[in-house]
């Protein structure tokens, strides 16, 4: 039955995205509001340039600590080289593929096309929902 559900079904498409110019602090602070643990970064076309996630929060954390200060730019911070999914794969897939990394949510893909974020949590909800 597992085998059968795909990325797109469990996806997040309702997002809470940031600029690469949204203040770092502010960037925190709303995944904290909103009790997740990264968000997408886009552009003004809604283009994926990156995403930007609680571990991002730890440099800026650390950076603070050493410097003094707390500023900067989700830009500055943000992961660039992220691990795109497709949204026909499989959950099954992408289970193995969370299992391997640490990263928590992965951007989701269509036709090329940035569409949604899916988690780990996601995929539990998927396994229980059978």
């Amino acid at each position: 039955m597992l085998a059968k559900i795909t990325v797109s079904d469990y996806m997040a498409t309702r997002l809470f995205t940031f600029t690469k110019d949204t203040d770092v602090i502010d960037a925190i602070k709303k995944l904290l509001d909103h009790k997740i643990t990264s968000a997408p970064v886009i552009d003004s076309k809604g283009h994926l340039l990156g995403m930007f996630s609680e571990m991002n929060g730890m440099k800026v954390f650390l950076e603070s600590v050493y410097d003094q200060g707390m500023s900067g730019k989700v830009g500055e911070y943000m992961t660039t080289d992220t691990i795109k999914v497709d949204a026909a794969s499989s959950i099954v897939d992408l289970a193995e593929k969370f299992e391997k990394s640490p990263v928590r949510s992965f951007p989701v893909f269509e036709d090329g096309k940035f569409v949604g974020v899916i988690s780990r949590v996601d995929v539990l909800r998927a396994l229980v929902a059978i």
